[in-house]
């Protein structure tokens, strides 16, 4: 951390700890009374809203790995969806609390993602992407074909987290688990590990000519990636109540890489901030061209095609070059937050 830190305000303090911006600050205070304020109060929009937020932790986790060691996990809902299917099997088989239930599914993908990682991450690029992906596929296969275990296509019915109609509680949690998921995320990124991570999605041989052993830190963002992942399956799990093997789906991954990408590569915050309005408008599309299954697939690729030709950088890069950089001391540290007095 920063020594100037030591001469901030307690709120800027704040700032600096939790990673925000005044601006993010803010704009998570706006998620936070959304659900009371009209339109948004209907339990169909908060519902979108669950979805929005779910889609905004997994992009985080997801750019975790592909933005700072550069390697795609497209396998990544499949490792989501055993997290969800751990959780629900131990609630309904054993008498679990689905609190721990969600632990133990975070334990479950990590121990997964160790496994995956320590085959597919020795290789590079495309390789480790495809590795990944088989695995992934290999895991939706399970989960199909187990009948006795996950009652496959059938669905298996899960107890929900909370005893209550209204949507409300679980946005609620899930939002505070996307911050948790930020700060973390974050803060890893201002320790060594972090650093090295970062070296390693740069130039893998010259992290590697500098002492850092890229298959020790390529496996370890990837445990913490795919535990995150596990995690939110099983609150995926206690929240819909059902489980079918669909989750798994390797076109659930492509929703969040598109979100992560379309957000900004490497910026965390990026996917999170783009997932609200980008999953609203897939809704909107989705609820009114029912009739077109598989068109929010289509802009999702039309979308990453514009965004990798004009701003490679996502969000995060227009965001920069639009409203960071600007002359007005108030705006700057709107937008830049702490950093724009201390460095």
């Amino acid at each position: 951390m920063n020594n100037s830190t030591q001469t901030l305000n307690p709120f800027d303090k704040l700032l600096d700890l939790t990673c925000f911006t005044p601006l993010g600050l803010l704009s998570l205070l706006v998620l936070a009374i959304l659900p009371m304020v009209p339109p948004f109060n209907q339990e169909y929009l908060i519902r979108w809203l669950i979805s929005a937020a779910f889609i905004a932790s997994m992009a985080i986790a997801f750019d975790f790995t592909a933005g700072l060691i550069n390697i795609v996990n497209f396998g990544y809902c499949a490792i989501m969806g055993l997290g969800a299917y751990t959780s629900a099997i131990l609630v309904e088989r054993l008498g679990l609390s689905p609190w721990l239930g969600m632990l133990a599914g975070g334990l479950a993908a990590a121990g997964m993602g160790l496994m995956i990682g320590m085959i597919t991450l020795r290789l590079r690029g495309i390789f480790a992407a495809c590795l990944a992906w088989f695995f992934g596929l290999a895991l939706m296969g399970l989960a199909t074909k187990l009948v006795w275990l996950t009652r496959g296509p059938m669905g298996m019915r899960v107890d929900r987290l909370f005893d209550t109609p209204s949507n409300v509680p679980f946005y609620y949690l899930l939002l505070a688990m996307m911050v948790i998921i930020y700060i973390t995320c974050k803060w890893v990124t201002r320790t060594h590990m972090g650093v090295a991570f970062m070296a390693i999605g740069q130039n893998m041989e010259a992290a590697r000519t500098s002492g850092i052993d890229p298959v020790f830190y390529r496996v370890s963002n990837f445990v913490l990636s795919c535990a995150i992942g596990g995690v939110l399956g099983g609150f995926y799990a206690h929240y819909y109540g059902i489980l079918t093997p669909d989750i798994m789906h390797t076109s659930k991954t492509v929703e969040v890489l598109a979100v992560a990408y379309i957000g900004g590569r490497g910026s965390l915050w990026g996917g999170a901030a783009i997932a609200f309005p980008f999953i609203f408008a897939m809704e909107l599309i989705r609820s009114s061209l029912s009739d077109l299954p598989g068109i929010n697939l289509v802009l999702y690729g039309l979308l990453l095609i514009m965004v990798m030709i004009y701003y490679p950088g996502g969000f995060a890069q227009f965001f920069n070059t639009y409203f960071r950089q600007t002359g007005n001391k108030m705006a700057s540290y709107l937008f830049n937050g702490v950093a724009a007095d201390t460095k």
